[in-house]
Formats: C-alpha cells, sequence, structure tokens
C-alpha cells in the first residue's frame, strides 16, 4: 500500500508542478535516483571528484530527456536474421551551442548519446557577447543550448538573441538544456521566448550556483 501511496503521491506533485508553468517547459519526472544527484550536487561536503561523476549522471539523463524533443522520422531496417522491422531515426542536422563556460560540461553528456554532433560556442560576460563561433548553417539545424544552471535567466537570454538575430536560427528549433533552474528564471525566458522548448530536472529557489566552479576545478 504505501509503495502505491507513494507513486500516487509523485504523479500529483508533478502534476502540480507542471501546470506553474508553459507547456514549453519539460520538468523532469521526479524519482529517487534524479533526487540522490540533484541533492548530491548541492551537498557542500561532495568532493569535486564525486561532484563531476554524479553531474555527468545528471546531464545524461537530461540529455536523454531532451532528445525526445528532436524530430524523428519512420524507417525500415533488416535485421540480421532477415526480418523487416519498422522503427525510427531522429533527423540529421542537429547542432549543440555550449554557453561558456559552464555550458561545456554538458558537451561530453551530448557527445555520448549523438557522435557526430557538431558543437558551437558562445561566450557572454555582463550580457556582452565576448564571443560566439557557429558553422554557417546553423539556422538550418535544431539547436540544443546548453547551461546547467539558471538563475536570473541573463545569459540564456543573451545566447537565444544572438541566435535569432545574428544567425537567424528559428526559435521552435532550439531546445535549452539545464539541470536546475530558479523559477524566476524560467519566467523571464519563457516570457521572452515562448516558442523555445526547456528541459529542466529541476527547478527550486535554491540553485547549485557553484556548480561550474566545482565540476572544472575553480572553487
Amino acid at each position: 500500500m504505501s509503495v502505491i501511496s507513494n507513486d500516487i503521491e509523485n504523479v500529483i506533485v508533478e502534476e502540480d508542478i507542471n501546470k506553474q508553468y508553459p507547456s514549453n517547459v519539460h520538468i523532469m519526472k521526479p524519482h529517487n535516483q534524479l533526487r540522490e544527484l540533484q541533492t548530491l550536487l548541492r551537498d557542500r561536503t561532495t568532493c569535486r571528484s564525486d561532484f563531476k561523476f554524479y553531474a555527468d549522471r545528471l546531464i545524461r539523463l537530461t540529455v536523454e530527456v531532451a532528445l525526445n524533443h528532436l524530430s524523428y522520422v519512420p524507417c525500415e531496417i533488416q535485421t540480421p536474421t532477415g526480418q523487416s522491422f519498422q522503427g525510427l531515426r531522429h533527423e540529421r542536422g542537429i547542432l549543440c551551442v555550449s554557453l561558456m563556460r559552464s555550458g561545456e560540461a554538458m558537451e561530453k553528456g551530448i557527445r555520448e548519446c549523438c557522435r557526430s554532433i557538431r558543437i558551437g560556442k558562445i561566450l557572454i560576460n555582463e550580457g556582452l557577447v565576448i564571443y560566439a563561433k557557429l558553422p554557417p548553417d546553423a539556422h538550418e539545424r535544431r539547436i540544443l543550448v546548453t547551461y546547467p544552471v539558471i538563475t536570473s535567466g541573463s545569459i540564456v537570454l543573451t545566447g537565444l538573441k544572438l541566435l535569432v538575430t545574428e544567425y537567424q536560427c528559428q526559435l521552435s528549433s532550439i531546445i535549452v538544456l539545464c539541470l536546475f533552474c530558479t523559477p524566476d528564471g524560467i519566467r523571464k525566458i519563457c516570457e521572452a521566448y515562448p516558442e523555445v522548448t526547456i528541459v529542466v530536472s529541476e527547478i527550486n529557489d535554491v540553485a547549485p550556483n557553484h556548480f561550474g566552479q566545482k565540476y572544472f576545478g575553480t572553487d
């Protein structure tokens, strides 16, 4: 009975959370493993090697969820036994854009799932774009924008503005991947760019703002 009650409670909590945000925001379904990773990454006693290990696990889980929002097309293949199988393949033409520096932490997880993916980079400091390097056909691709922790949303907003104005990327083709986001940050992004898809593991006022420093060992 307790297991059934817990499952019902999780469903109710998930529905309540999702109702608070627009339909373009996709919050990962909460479960014990996910909650443990989110806890360990906030714990001040977690050493850097463990932190990086747990962060990579959470990144991989988030990437897997985000890939479900890409476009897939039907295909027919032949199995080694000569049988026909009706399956799916995702459409080619994906670009990862990491918002430096913390966004680069998510590149490994994306490469593990999309081996040949192109990666572009944008460096933003105090609201100004310092550096941007993207392939010339960025506007023709589905784009995965990576930034692990969103608090005010300013970095992501600047990055999205650059993609739209300078590279003519379609908002509907952009998916923002983040591990942690504050309610304020997610609302600002949704208000400015409601067509952008956002995939996040958790929305919480207590964000691990030390993520980038801890992951790269600069804390």
